[in-house]
């Protein structure tokens, strides 16, 4: 079984991105942050094929040294961390905007440029994580859609850039998914209503809704897919419900 590297791993999607690949028998490094949520994602996991590390993704040579560490080139490597905002442009400070771009685009350039590093003579898969928001025109979403959609335009680059390295670049785009980062909408019950009705499946995602999509880019079994967005929203960026 592979060596797959999780970046943002004890959050909300990274955490359900760890155990299912360890679930699948794979060796599983999470790096995060936090101490404290790795060791609570140890705990949980209990698997001895899961090692943590503390790393911030946002910093190329904390990236730079978790490859380093690595006995062997990773076979997959995914970045989850990231940032949400819900407030309009006008509203939206400079350093709020700065945020947005610093954890949803600088992490997922950091982690592509060093993970293809590792699998130049190895070929491999990363996935990076866009949003719905990304490709639909959502009322107060302007900087992290726009730090989203430059996601998508390095996916694209780099999947036409590593192709001939037999690197595959992939992400996935999911719609509102209950995590830590949108939990100002979902602990309201009415926010979380009204972002229920608009997905066409009637719910807003749960963590491993997302993950499970991760881990199939990340596996063998998607080895020719490479330069997609995987829409995983309940139907929003597509169907119009009756």
């Amino acid at each position: 079984m592979g060596q797959y590297v999780i970046f943002g791993g004890s959050g909300g999607i990274g955490r359900e991105v760890c155990l299912a690949l360890l679930a699948q028998g794979h060796r599983v490094l999470a790096a995060a942050r936090s101490q404290a949520r790795l060791d609570a994602l140890d705990h949980a996991a209990a698997f001895d094929t899961l090692q943590t590390t503390v790393a911030d993704a946002a910093n190329p040579a904390d990236v730079a040294r978790v490859f380093e560490a690595l006995p062997e080139p990773p076979a997959g490597v995914a970045n989850l961390a990231g940032a949400f905002l819900l407030k309009p442009a006008h509203l939206t400070s400079d350093d709020e905007f700065a945020l947005q771009l610093t954890q949803n685009l600088t992490t997922a350039f950091n982690v592509l440029r060093a993970a293809v590093r590792a699998m130049t003579n190895s070929g491999g898969s990363v996935v990076l994580v866009s949003s719905v928001a990304a490709r639909l025109g959502l009322a107060n979403h302007e900087a992290v859609a726009a730090a989203k959609a430059g996601v998508e335009g390095l996916v694209r680059a780099a999947a036409a850039s590593y192709a001939p390295r037999n690197i595959r670049v992939n992400a996935v785009a999911p719609g509102l998914t209950k995590t830590p980062l949108t939990e100002r909408i979902t602990a309201s019950e009415p926010a979380l209503k009204a972002s229920a009705a608009m997905h066409p499946l009637g719910r807003i995602g749960e963590p491993r809704d997302v993950a499970l999509a991760v881990a199939y880019l990340l596996a063998p079994a998607a080895a020719w897919i490479s330069g997609q967005v995987l829409s995983v929203d309940g139907g929003l960026s597509t169907v119009r419900a009756r």
